[in-house]
């Protein structure tokens, strides 16, 4: 299948999504699609599936050109595409989300005849050596199965070309590698890919070619063997970007962070954290490993105060915290950037400035009596934006208006600006470009140079490979070992997010 996409213009009002973009895709190869958040992407791949139409451009397929105008039509033309937030109703099984919206032939009594479908199903799968009951529920199912599920559903449906949206954003080490053995199965076997991806690393192994988008424009279209990393990151962002830290050797301090036999339940009584014991001290950057929803939440909401934990013990700079609020532990000279910057890190409906003093409007420099200091309010919050290169058209906007990657900023700026002790970031850079995440790294890593202590909770395992002095690794609210920088091994961490023991890996 040669695909081919000329001089494509997308404009939603005023604004500009694709400006006259080339793209095109070899029969057979795995082609990543390379930018910033905002850079057309997206805009591209659902223009190519039919969920938007393009203001202008065309669509060619084997040299003719074709129409596109809704999802279907691209799957008549053997067009598949696997979404970031997969797209399986749980409750349905394997085979029900298969054939889901398929004229399916039906049986004598009038039902689906899902055992036919099933058969045709399990063939697939054996061609690319996957193994699944056809009649469990998706819900039953890991991340990295349904992942693969969403692959050979659109395989079913006659994809010859497939296009993944940033595919492993949420799966462990071994299950980026089961996908990737995957992917490369399909392309043995005749499917062309589109790999969209931030992760350069990911690019590099399992790609052919990379086209660069940047505001919209394509930027170039280059052979992965003939480029590197900091070729695509520059042209991805447009100057140098440094992926590699000089981080020095830590010089310990006091210890600003000390638990010990954590334990939390619910408020129906199911245990999210078993017994978790753990310390941070000044001038070092402790990660915390893991897929999501083994506990991290849990554990940041009992350090910041926002649950209440009945056992164990919480010590922050030298106070035991049990019992305290929010405000009293951030007393305590604790910054917090929360996992969800929305929820929890800002009012979207309230300004720039409004957000920044959002945590300090009741103190003297802020507020006299009922009244607020503006002036000073105004004074200080502008020395941060600036400080903090965020990038807006008036301090008075409400902050939705940013860019995520200049939402992060304001959030860690207001953090930051109290000079804490204990820095906790949690997720700082998810959803955001290259350029703000290498960003936000250095002003994480300034913080553990002046001597706070920083716990960094992110799934991404690279980002803690290069920021973390030590990596705990949960699962199941649990810590499954702490590793030192000496021992950092992808394979190992991956084993431990998925519930295997540092003692048991090491004898």
């Amino acid at each position: 299948m040669l695909l081919k996409m000329k001089n494509i213009v997308k404009t939603f009002g005023k604004v500009v999504a694709l400006e006259n973009v080339d793209f095109d895709v070899k029969e057979g190869e795995i082609h990543a699609l390379l930018g910033e958040n905002g850079a057309g992407k997206s805009t591209l791949m659902n223009i190519l599936y039919g969920l938007y139409n393009s203001t202008s451009g065309q669509v060619m397929l084997n040299e003719e050109e074709i129409k596109i105008d809704d999802p279907a039509d691209a799957i008549k033309y053997g067009i598949g595409m696997v979404h970031q937030h997969f797209m399986l109703i749980e409750e349905l099984t394997v085979i029900e989300n298969v054939v889901l919206g398929m004229n399916v032939q039906k049986s004598k009594t009038g039902k689906m005849n899902l055992q036919k479908a099933s058969a045709e199903f399990l063939q697939l799968c054996n061609n690319y050596n996957m193994e699944f009951d056809p009649f469990v529920k998706v819900c039953k199912l890991t991340v990295g199965q349904q992942q693969r599920l969403e692959i050979l559903k659109a395989m079913f449906r006659g994809a010859k070309l497939l296009i993944l949206d940033e595919p492993t954003a949420v799966l462990i080490p071994s299950e980026i590698d089961e996908l990737f053995s995957m992917i490369k199965e399909l392309v043995n076997g005749g499917t062309t890919v589109i790999f969209i991806s931030h992760k350069l690393n990911e690019i590099m192994e399992i790609c052919d070619r990379v086209t660069v988008l940047r505001n919209g424009k394509l930027k170039g279209t280059v052979e992965v063997k003939n480029t590197s990393k900091q070729e695509l990151a520059r042209l991805m962002v447009g100057k140098e970007v440094f992926l590699q830290y000089d981080i020095k050797k830590p010089t310990l301090g006091e210890v600003v962070l000390n638990i010990e036999g954590l334990t939390h339940r619910t408020q129906n009584g199911v245990e999210v954290l078993n017994h978790l014991s753990l310390s941070v001290s000044s001038g070092e950057i402790l990660g915390i490993a893991g897929v999501d929803g083994n506990g991290q939440t849990e554990l940041v909401d009992c350090i910041t105060g926002l649950s209440e934990f009945k056992e164990g013990s919480i010590n922050i700079c030298g106070k035991n915290t049990k019992g305290y609020s929010p405000r009293a532990v951030l007393k305590l000279k604790v910054g917090h950037v929360p996992e969800d910057r929305h929820k929890r890190g800002c009012i979207l409906d309230m300004s720039l400035v409004e957000n920044i003093m959002l945590m300090n409007y009741h103190t003297p420099r802020y507020s006299k009596g009922i009244q607020l200091l503006w002036a000073n309010i105004n004074d200080d919050a502008t020395e941060l934006l600036k400080k903090f290169n965020v990038k807006f058209g008036n301090r008075e906007n409400h902050i939705r208006t940013l860019s995520g990657g200049n939402q992060q900023k304001l959030v860690l700026a207001r953090e930051i600006s109290k000079d804490p002790k204990l820095l906790i970031a949690m997720h700082p850079v998810r959803g955001l470009d290259i350029g703000a995440t290498e960003y936000i790294h250095q002003k994480i890593i300034e913080q553990r140079e002046r001597g706070a202590g920083v716990l960094l909770v992110s799934t991404e395992l690279s980002d803690l490979f290069s920021l973390s002095d030590r990596i705990a690794v949960m699962y199941e609210g649990e810590i499954m070992g702490i590793l030192n920088k000496d021992e950092y091994d992808v394979q190992k961490v991956g084993m431990m997010m998925a519930g295997t023991r540092w003692d048991e890996l090491i004898i």
